[in-house]
């Protein structure tokens, strides 16, 4: 059975969807089932993937509104080698659409459970906001990864983004965990991002990953060819960590706990 992580912060510019899809890129490479699910309106896990978001035939919207099975709206090619629920605007409209139905915040967790056996891993790339979607992705999710900034505003929001989740979890997902908090775009250079760093390995122990994402020309440059970086550009330093990020959470399933939120 699919084990299932969401990947969330509720601001923009953290390196959300660079993460997912290339982490989901790497757990492929590494001969897992890979399922990745663009639930953001923006679209771009799905364009990174080597997928026209504006001529995809099915998307979110047709499995969360239309209650389309799964396995009619999964695309099986991409360039990640990974399979993929495709996202564009019309996820907009599925946000809207889905405060007028029953049970909305399951929605995705009930749509998952006829093909949850299928994969190794899901991994839920989430809109930059608490939303609808945002809390279907963490009701049908085992646990989070958080990707960060190591800046000083990001740390300020880090501990509000957590009680937020936690919150969250307590009413649609009382067994919802922290799988990891991930440093991105880090500069070992700056000295701000060295502090940061170091107060988030304080506060958070284990939870954070020892891996880290640099900022990298490559991993900027890859989704506007349509494909994750380790297809770009394999011995780029940004293709090599999201390689070592997943040989971490394989890792980490088999011996680290997560911490549960609620």
């Amino acid at each position: 059975m699919a084990k299932i992580i969401a990947i969330a912060n509720q601001k923009g510019g953290v390196g959300k969807t660079t993460s997912t899809v290339n982490v989901a890129a790497s757990m492929a490479a590494t001969k897992r089932r890979v399922l990745l699910i663009d639930l953001d309106p923006q679209g771009n896990a799905t364009t990174a993937s080597g997928v026209s978001k504006h001529d995809v035939e099915n998307t979110c919207y047709e499995l969360l509104i239309e209650d389309k099975p799964a396995k009619e709206v999964i695309i099986t090619e991409t360039s990640g080698k990974y399979h993929l629920i495709a996202g564009n605007s019309d996820n907009t409209a599925a946000e809207v659409k889905l405060m007028e139905l029953y049970a909305r915040e399951v929605r995705l967790r009930n749509a998952l459970d006829s093909v949850r056996d299928d994969y190794d891993f899901i991994f839920i790339d989430c809109p930059p906001s608490l939303s609808q979607l945002t809390v279907n992705a963490l009701a049908a999710a085992d646990s989070v990864i958080v990707p960060m900034q190591c800046e000083y505003y990001a740390l300020e929001g880090l501990t509000e983004l957590m009680g937020t989740i936690e919150k969250l979890a307590s009413v649609v997902n009382k067994d919802l965990c922290i799988e990891g908090i991930l440093r991105t775009m880090y500069d070992p250079r700056n000295r701000l991002a060295n502090d940061v760093s170091e107060q988030l390995k304080r506060h958070f122990g284990k939870l954070v990953y020892r891996t880290v994402i640099p900022r990298n020309v490559r991993l900027a440059e890859a989704p506007s060819y349509g494909t994750p970086a380790m297809y770009y550009d394999k011995s780029s330093t940004g293709a090599k960590a999201y390689l070592a990020l997943a040989g971490e959470i394989l890792r980490r399933k088999d011996t680290v706990a997560t911490q549960k939120i609620a």
